[in-house]
């Protein structure tokens, strides 16, 4: 009965505080970290569709584009292929050699034929709806930025505040007056926390990945939604909530100890980032190595990149889902046990905050 009761307590402080969560001035910001990738995939297939319609006015059959070679002069291309879509003369190089840029358009793919002193010298393909890059571009996006960055930055506001803002409000001493349990106070605010993290940062997530699809034709989208794309939309969200839980524990943790949340915050950042190069029992004390393991795409790493960009995306050896979901939940719980031990002696002085 008791429990019961504990139960509902929760829940009513939870509900209490899902307003100062979803609506307070100091986490408006977080809608921002959770919007940013949807506004850049938007803005990329607005581009596309907009190329796709300028240059859909002009075709040119794939057959003739294919059968131009290095060395084949400008006059003998515009005869073969007709003219260009795009066509600029500039001059560059020490010797100011002239140079030409033409583009042409198969329907699918755009070609740029380069050519210097009237001879053809460089002939370069690239399709504008190109699915398979856009879907390593967000899962890019989503290890490197959201995991690591959005979700990081946006729970340690929600949740540095939960007790330390009420601390700088001088409001927490009214909670503490209210007849529950400090515990049950913990898990309340912890609660509505999650709720509101989880909806954010997921839905930025599911409408993210919605507007990458948004701009590619119809029957591939289809088919890939069929194939693979649910189980895809489901990993990422569900590793955006694990992190969320993740996070928001350790930050939680944090707000009931800390003053200042500054460096902790930056030496967990540094410690997520360098996760990948940790010896395999250290990589387990981090919150990416399990969120990480959810994600259905890997990103591909060129040894041709910055030493620290391929550092920032390298993943760490995952453990198989279950194992992360359960070992994350524990590790989480013990966050939380330490959380409210703490909370049981913490005492409110203002003067100090």
């Amino acid at each position: 009965m008791n429990n019961v009761f504990r139960l509902r307590q929760t829940w009513t402080i939870a509900r209490l505080q899902l307003r100062r969560v979803f609506f307070s001035r100091r986490s408006f910001w977080v809608y921002l970290l959770a919007l940013f990738p949807a506004v850049v995939f938007l803005g990329h297939g607005i581009k596309m569709k907009v190329d796709y319609r300028m240059m859909s006015s002009q075709i040119t059959p794939v057959t003739l584009l294919e059968s131009i070679t290095k060395g084949t002069g400008e006059e003998e291309v515009i005869k073969k292929t007709g003219k260009p879509i795009m066509d600029r003369r500039f001059k560059a190089g020490p010797k100011r050699q002239y140079m030409r840029h033409m583009m042409y358009f198969d329907g699918e793919r755009r070609w740029n034929l380069f050519f210097s002193n009237g001879v053809l010298q460089n002939k370069r393909s690239q399709q504008i709806f190109n699915f398979n890059a856009d879907r390593i571009a967000f899962a890019t996006m989503f290890q490197t930025y959201y995991l690591r960055l959005a979700i990081f930055f946006g729970c340690l506001g929600m949740f540095m505040n939960l007790f330390r803002g009420e601390m700088m409000d001088k409001t927490l001493h009214f909670w503490f007056l209210a007849p529950a349990r400090r515990e049950v106070l913990l898990a309340g605010k912890y609660l509505a926390g999650i709720i509101a993290a989880v909806s954010i940062f997921a839905a930025g997530a599911v409408l993210s990945f919605a507007i990458m699809l948004w701009p590619h034709h119809t029957a591939q989208v289809t088919a890939y939604w069929h194939d693979q794309g649910l189980s895809h939309l489901f990993s990422y969200a569900s590793a955006a909530a694990l992190a969320c839980i993740g996070y928001g524990s350790v930050f939680l943790a944090f707000g009931l100890v800390l003053r200042n949340p500054i460096i902790p915050a930056v030496v967990i950042l540094f410690w997520e980032y360098i996760n990948g190069i940790l010896p395999t029992l250290l990589q387990k004390l981090s919150v990416l190595y399990y969120a990480q393991s959810l994600c259905p795409v890997s990103v591909p790493i060129n040894n041709d990149m910055p030493l620290l960009i391929r550092l920032l995306i390298s993943p760490a050896n995952p453990p198989s889902v279950i194992t992360a979901v359960f070992g994350f939940l524990i590790v989480t719980a013990l966050v939380l046990l330490v959380a409210s031990q703490v909370v049981r002696r913490l005492e409110i002085n203002y003067n100090t905050d």
